[in-house]
């Protein structure tokens, strides 16, 4: 079971990179703001966030000596908060075709839906595996990973309605999520992945390579 948070932590650290850390530098550059302060804030942000989840699941579950559903819901809701601004860039697409806003075509847009599209299928394995590792059906999980991915479609509509807007700030949005999943990475997928050597290890890369791939062979 430990291989699947190794599996699970390679695609997460991946994303935190290729999915949300690089197009958050390309547009800030875009957009002319400052990447490196708005990275480091979004980001440490983001580890704040998941830090006081974190201390808050631990009061619910001190009593409880199981620490398998606070892991599990940190991975959920890093991967969810990491869905938000791939919806937004999404929308922001789309948004700029109908206004003639930068470089966007209906076919950038369209390629850019489906590479994202593609890339959420490594990402609901890093839900749906945990989560079965740590007793759920395998209809609940794979339930639960689905649902994380409703605030997609959401934030793409919120993307296009206002796309000047939501342009400025996405570079801290997704600094933000990257945070969040990076905090998830380190301090509950590692640690559990450790004590079973190379293995875990070779894995881990896997994971990673797998989603580094998807998310930058097809752009």
């Amino acid at each position: 079971m430990k291989c699947l948070s190794a599996f699970a932590g390679g695609i997460m650290l991946a994303a935190a990179f290729w999915s949300l850390l690089n197009p958050a530098v390309e547009i800030s550059e875009e957009v002319g703001l400052n990447s490196p302060l708005i990275l480091s804030s979004g980001f440490l942000l983001g580890v704040l966030l998941l830090i006081g989840f974190d201390y808050f699941c631990k009061k619910i579950y001190e009593k409880k000596d199981n620490n398998y559903y606070k892991r599990s819901w940190l991975v959920i809701l890093s991967i969810t908060i990491h869905n938000i601004p791939e919806g937004l860039i999404v929308g922001v697409a789309f948004g700029s075709v109908v206004n003639g806003i930068g470089n966007y075509g209906i076919i950038e847009a369209l390629l850019l839906t489906l590479s994202i599209a593609i890339q959420n299928f490594p990402e609901g394995c890093s839900i749906s595996l945990p989560l079965r590792r740590d007793g759920y059906s395998n209809k609940k999980s794979f339930l639960i990973g689905q649902a994380s991915a409703l605030v997609e479609p959401i934030s793409a509509v919120l993307g296009a309605l206002l796309v000047m807007k939501i342009q400025l700030i996405l570079p801290f949005l997704l600094a933000f999520a990257a945070g969040a999943m990076v905090f998830v990475v380190v301090s509950e997928l590692v640690p559990d992945m450790n004590d079973k050597g190379y293995l875990t290890t070779f894995i881990f890369i896997i994971g990673f390579i797998l989603m580094m791939v998807l998310d930058i062979g097809i752009k």
